[in-house]
């Protein structure tokens, strides 16, 4: 483009705004942000010097913000299922759908501490209907109660081995499960406790997640519709 054409294009931002902007605070990373071009619609964009990403000074839709993912994280935490997140934000059910795969996937689980005392259990939940039943595989840290790592599956031994592997990696001082009899090969004796009242704490939590999350209810007529929406909301409740 010429720089007549680039100059045009500049004083038509800025009437259509009513104040031309060199700058401003990265959404992501909050450095400086400088003009990077325009947008198929004419709109100035802006690039971060420090995180190289681009975005606009503002936008006509608020699907499009990064602050628009923080009130899909917290409705979904609260239980709100996707039509009443639509419904709430005023937005189709498929935005919702493509946003909360997109938010969960940028969320990295958290480094689990070394020496650590860890309870696993399991908690069963539907896909697809009421008839299909599938577990949700999880692993808390006894002092934090802070959920360390999960996998969804069918509760066999590869479904566990991917959560207790990486709690092998860290030395546990002690891992407490129910008496299932997968958990014997991939868990040794020595931190392997399955004492009375061991996972309390755990099974609390389960209760607690039947609770905030709609889509773990079992006498209702709430399920998730596939696995890679269940475990998108997990990511988002466990750890977003």
């Amino acid at each position: 483009m010429s720089e007549n054409g680039h100059e045009k294009r500049k004083e038509e931002y800025t009437c259509s705004t009513g104040v031309a902007i060199d700058s401003f605070l990265c959404s992501y990373c909050k450095s400086n942000c400088k003009r990077y071009g325009f947008n198929k619609a004419g709109k100035q964009r802006f690039r971060c010097k420090s995180c190289k990403r681009t975005s606009l000074a503002w936008y006509n839709s608020s699907t499009l913000s990064p602050h628009f993912d923080n009130q899909i994280k917290t409705l979904v935490k609260e239980g709100c299922g996707i039509r009443s997140i639509g419904r709430i934000l005023k937005i189709s059910a498929s935005t919702v759908i493509r946003r909360i795969k997109k938010i969960s996937s940028a969320i990295e689980p958290p480094v689990i501490a070394t020496g650590q005392t860890f309870e696993l259990d399991e908690l069963c939940t539907f896909i697809g209907n009421k008839r299909t039943l599938i577990w949700v595989a999880y692993v808390i840290d006894s002092a934090t109660k802070q959920v360390a790592a999960f996998n969804i599956g069918n509760r066999s031994v590869q479904m566990l081995a991917q959560v207790t592997e990486p709690l092998l990696r860290t030395s546990p001082a002690k891992i407490f499960t129910d008496k299932l009899l997968q958990y014997k090969s991939l868990i040794p004796p020595s931190i392997h406790v399955t004492k009375k009242y061991g996972i309390n704490h755990i099974e609390r939590k389960n209760l607690t997640l039947r609770t905030h999350l709609k889509r773990l209810n079992r006498r209702t007529i709430y399920f998730s519709k596939s696995v890679a929406m269940l475990h998108a909301c997990l990511m988002i409740y466990f750890f977003g």
